[in-house]
């Protein structure tokens, strides 16, 4: 079992910047793709941005690129997601999941998952 403990999350006015860190309790974090989602209120969970193995690959989606960067370092099993610009649509629960998927849009593909971090972006 792969425990996921995820921080950064917080108040920030739009326009403003925060960075979230997931971070896994296994040595064979390596081992597994991360990707980032969110969920509002009566919202359904939407992708946002993974991150393959090796961190050669990235995905994002259209609505948060150009503002938000998903980066992993292997050597401390963390994931960040740097979030630039930010906007009150960002508002949203944001979680972290660890997994081997073929489409890293699929939270379905996602077999552990972290506690989620509010994000909340207003002024």
């Amino acid at each position: 079992q792969v425990q996921l403990v995820v921080s950064g999350g917080g108040l920030v006015q739009p326009g403003g910047s925060l960075r979230l860190s997931c971070t896994g309790s296994t040595r064979t974090f390596s081992n597994y793709a991360m990707g980032w989602f969110r969920q509002a209120p009566g919202k359904e969970r939407e992708f946002v941005a993974a991150i393959s193995r090796s961190g050669d690959n990235t995905y994002y989606v259209d609505s948060v690129k150009g503002r938000f960067t998903i980066s992993r370092d292997n050597a401390k099993n963390t994931v960040y997601l740097q979030m630039n610009s930010l906007k009150p649509e960002d508002t949203a629960v944001y979680r972290c999941g660890a997994g081997s998927p073929r489409d890293f849009s699929n939270r379905n593909n996602y077999a552990y998952w972290g506690q989620g971090t509010q994000v909340t972006v207003s002024s």
